[in-house]
């Protein structure tokens, strides 16, 4: 006979039943396992709980189940701890954590869309208009009003600031220095603007309303400083928005309607003129012409202005 003898199938069953036994008892195991007689006592009490059970296990079975237990013949190895198994697993569990996952991302694509579409988007779209504002639109802009004060114009002056105000405003939009050059373009309309303008000053003449009034400097407080109210008129009597400084606190406005320094004799011979029956009989006293930045005055005037009084 052959020195190894395949075990019947009988004996082995039942060795897995022993393996089985003793892996379902870890608590027995550990405890019956850890001193050097581990196998004997192991064997007895393995015997026990067969008996207590009704089986009759045969010696060698016992010894083939904790032979196999050692060699670990029955247990179960779990193979491929990598990407692959950590994939399958994802797969086979996926009705617990799709659902939730798909949300998820859904709301981060909603989430990513509206930013793009209310923040980016916009932003790259202004980026590319002032861009082009920048490499066409003030250029051209910025000559066109050149343009038109040359044209209005052939006081040197004022065309000398408009070449200024021009050379600026292109160094400018090369520089990408958006709000200067768009302050330039703004400073030649203005200048255009201001060329262009034709009305006369007149002081005003209508009940109710003052043709002029006396402050006391700040700083000189035993002086009087003389005003006649006026306002600017083209020639069919319609207003005229004119830029005017204070020259009680600098500030600058555009306005129909202020305050021309006079000397007190002007302002005394307006204030008898409008006494003796309600009237200013010349109340004219300026003429701004188009093509100039110089108002000529028919009064004698040290040219300060106040806006309000």
């Amino acid at each position: 006979m052959p020195e190894h003898v395949a075990p019947a199938l009988d004996d082995t069953m039942l060795a897995m039943d022993v393996v089985d036994t003793i892996r379902h008892a870890e608590l027995l195991v550990a405890r019956e396992l850890s001193g050097d007689e581990r196998a004997v006592r192991l064997r007895a009490r393995l015997r026990e709980i067969y008996t207590s059970q009704g089986i009759d296990v045969p010696e060698h079975v016992l010894d083939q189940g904790i032979a196999a237990l050692e060699e670990k013949r029955f247990a179960y190895e779990r193979r491929g701890e990598g990407l692959r198994r950590w994939l399958a697993m994802a797969w086979v569990t996926r009705g617990r954590w799709g659902k939730p996952v798909l949300a998820g991302i859904a709301a981060l694509l909603v989430a990513v869309s509206v930013w793009h579409i209310g923040v980016v988007a916009p932003r790259e779209r202004e980026a590319a208009s002032i861009e082009r504002e920048l490499a066409d639109g003030l250029p051209r802009a910025l000559r066109a009003e050149h343009d038109r004060v040359l044209a209005g114009t052939t006081e040197p002056a004022p065309r000398a600031d408009a070449a200024r105000l021009l050379a600026e405003g292109e160094a400018a939009a090369r520089a990408g220095n958006l709000a200067e050059a768009r302050a330039r373009r703004e400073a030649l309309s203005v200048l255009a603007a201001r060329l262009a303008a034709d009305y006369s000053v007149r002081i005003v003449n209508r009940p109710g309303e003052p043709s002029g009034v006396w402050r006391v400097p700040a700083l000189n407080p035993g002086a009087r400083n003389f005003y006649l109210v006026v306002e600017a008129v083209d020639a069919e009597g319609r207003a005229v928005q004119v830029p005017v400084t204070s020259e009680e606190d600098g500030t600058t406005a555009r306005t129909a309607r202020w305050g021309q320094r006079v000397p007190e004799a002007e302002f005394e011979r307006v204030r008898r003129d409008k006494l003796a029956d309600g009237i200013v009989d010349q109340p004219v006293i300026g003429r701004k012409q188009a093509g100039t930045l110089t108002t000529r005055w028919t009064v004698e005037t040290p040219g300060g202005a106040i806006l309000t009084w």
